[in-house]
């Protein structure tokens, strides 16, 4: 048995070894983490991670071998774990932490809860029920070289939801590979063929349908792999492109039709989604467009037909293989958003599987400006943030929660040479609609064109990350609109909002009794809202963050260590971009923060508008100054 002797003072180390912890996640972060754990006195570890072993994985977490693909992470993580450290007391669950039996009293079982998510969703499930349980949560998570850790205590500092959150820009393999819901998937898709096809091959990037979807139940997914416990026999997507002769016409069928009907094997996942339809090529041409008007006419601006695109993928496909060919055996093409073949490849290929599951195809301008925005996971960038993870409980178990902070790994050394960068933790927001002492939004949408199920589905739990929610119109009467047990009110969800007198000025009350939570939402009825728009959150859209101040004074602070040598002697504190939203990018959703940071006139730090939303981000106090990223990373889109 390994571990840290003699570097805890007597009570830490005593508090370490019976106290109760719980990480919700074993990917990336995940595993750094629970070595980390173990090394250093914690024995009472509990772990939870719906998600199964990808041969993509094992490149960076460590605690999986090639024999456990296909395997629980979380208990292939708890059986690595004890195989250095036997005496440790690790509880395992294949499971999703928003399943009902984990409620509050599950969470109050423990002293501490530690993040490692993949999803958004997950994590506003997480935050409520560490409120709800006034447990402690630290918040961690890397976006390719940025990394961030944070502590959210109930009552003492923000919690998860208390920052407006911009769009999701980190998606799991499943969804990439499986289930792409957005021109975005498809298009982050593309781009991975085009490196299978002619660039550096990567397990990460993989294109072929995904056997271990956690969508699929573990016997299913065990089921439908065709590999057996890593016995893996696969033969590489470029070797199998060279043995056709890079042939257009079979690649095309072997990804638009072959892949698409294997996907509707899986019959699981299309209950509840519009099944895709797969393409043949030789139907397709029956449609008939010149190919010579593609190559003529085709404009950055224009949207093509599926006939239109087929015939781009067939004409880039040639010339991307003469280009591989003149550079002779080896080779690899560099995918480049400026080179036209290979943006001619990503453009075709994105938007015929956007045709394939039914989502509007995009103009070649549109993805260029989305595909050069992808960054990879860095394993070495998961082993700091775990580091971190666990000086912050170490504080956590001493009673100093106040000397917690905020930190942030940068991708370059700021100013006074420093990766690492320490920030106040803010107290709550007043105007949170997840821990204030009275939570309630305002909502607008028109009530005759809203249903009953869009406001179930859309609004309280996509849009406000509720599981099951129950409603009460507050009309006197107390009629129930939604009732989270089934069958109660299914009637109700083909009809509208209006349907049950709910107008301009009605009050309903949303209670989610697993998450502890209650909700009051004010109605507002508007005609006029945007096209394609079918409700906004009045004053506090996620998708925009506030406006910060501008910096102000700060007291000089080390970072949470009172025995800290060298405290930091910044004394101006510079906006921050984004907020805590920063997960494992190669399964977790992480923030996209990117710190680009110039001097006004007044010779003070001034953030730069935030690149993808237009607005500015949101205020955080900082302790040192942050560094200046690359103008390359703008609008970074991290992904699994």
């Amino acid at each position: 048995m390994v571990q840290l002797v003699g570097s805890l003072r007597k009570e830490l180390a005593d508090s370490l070894s019976a106290c109760r912890v719980l990480v919700v996640g074993a990917g990336g972060i995940g595993c750094e983490l629970l070595k980390n754990l173990v090394l250093t006195g914690f024995k009472n570890i509990e772990v939870i991670d719906l998600d199964t072993i990808d041969v993509s994985n094992l490149n960076r977490q460590f605690l999986f071998q090639k024999k456990h693909v296909g395997k629980s992470k979380a208990q292939v993580a708890k059986e690595s774990v004890l195989q250095f450290c036997p005496t440790a007391n690790i509880t395992a669950y294949h499971d999703s932490i928003m399943n009902p039996d984990y409620n509050v009293e599950f969470f109050r079982n423990f002293m501490l809860v530690m993040n490692a998510l993949d999803n958004r969703a997950a994590r506003n499930h997480v935050n409520r029920m560490c409120l709800a349980a006034d447990i402690p949560l630290i918040e961690s998570g890397t976006a390719g070289y940025l990394g961030q850790v944070t502590v959210i205590k109930k009552g003492l500092t923000e919690c998860y939801e208390c920052q407006p959150k911009p769009t999701q820009k980190t998606f799991p393999g499943c969804t990439i590979r499986n289930t792409p819901s957005e021109p975005i998937h498809c298009i982050v898709w593309a781009k991975y063929l085009f490196n299978q096809l002619f660039g550096e091959e990567d397990a990460d990037q993989e294109v072929s349908p995904d056997t271990a979807d956690p969508e699929l139940s573990y016997t299913e997914a065990r089921a439908t792999a065709s590999d057996q416990d890593g016995d893996i026999k696969r033969v590489s997507t470029k070797d199998w492109a060279r043995s056709t002769g890079y042939d257009a016409v079979k690649l095309f069928n072997k990804l638009f039709k072959d892949d698409i009907q294997y996907l509707l094997t899986m019959d699981k996942l299309w209950k509840k989604r519009k099944a895709p339809l797969p393409l043949d090529w030789l139907e397709i041409q029956k449609l008939g467009m010149p190919t010579s008007s593609v190559a003529r006419d085709f404009n950055d601006q224009q949207v093509l037909g599926v006939a239109g695109y087929s015939q781009l993928f067939s004409r880039s496909v040639e010339t991307l293989r003469s280009m591989l060919a003149d550079k002779g055996d080896g080779a690899e093409l560099v995918w480049d958003k400026d080179d036209p073949p290979a943006m001619d490849f990503v453009t075709a290929a994105a938007n015929l599987r956007m045709h394939i599951f039914s989502m509007n195809m995009k103009s070649r301008f549109d993805i260029k400006s989305m595909a050069g925005n992808i960054i990879p996971a860095i394993a070495t960038t998961n082993a700091v943030i775990a580091g971190l993870i666990v000086l912050e409980a170490l504080k956590i178990l001493s009673g100093d929660v106040e000397q917690c902070r905020t930190i942030f790994l940068n991708k370059q050394p700021n100013p006074r040479k420093k990766l690492l960068v320490p920030c106040a933790l803010d107290p709550p927001s007043a105007n949170c609609y997840v821990c204030a002492s009275k939570p309630e939004v305002t909502v607008k949408l028109n009530v005759h064109k809203t249903l009953v199920l869009a406001l179930q589905d859309k609004i309280l739990k996509e849009k406000f990350g509720m599981v099951a929610p129950d409603v009460q119109i507050e009309d006197g009467k107390g009629t129930i609109l939604i009732s989270s047990e089934e069958g109660e009110t299914e009637a109700n969800n083909s009809k509208f909002l209006s349907d049950f007198g709910i107008r301009h000025g009605s009050r309903l009350q949303v209670d989610d009794f697993l998450q502890d939570y209650t909700l009051l939402v004010n109605v507002i009825h508007c005609e006029d809202l945007e096209k394609d728009v079918e409700f906004e959150v009045v004053g506090d859209a996620p998708d925009k963050a506030p406006t910060p101040p501008s910096a102000q004074e700060d007291k000089n602070v080390a970072n949470g260590n009172k025995d800290s040598a060298e405290p930091s002697t910044s004394s101006k504190a510079p906006a921050e971009q984004d907020d805590v939203l920063i997960v494992d990018s190669d399964e977790e959703e992480p923030s996209s923060s990117t710190m680009d940071v110039r001097m006004d006139s007044g010779g003070h730090k001034r953030k730069l508008h935030d690149a993808e939303t237009g607005e500015a981000s949101a205020k955080r106090q900082r302790l040192d100054q942050p560094s200046a990223a690359d103008e390359d990373d703008d609008d970074i889109i991290a992904l699994d």
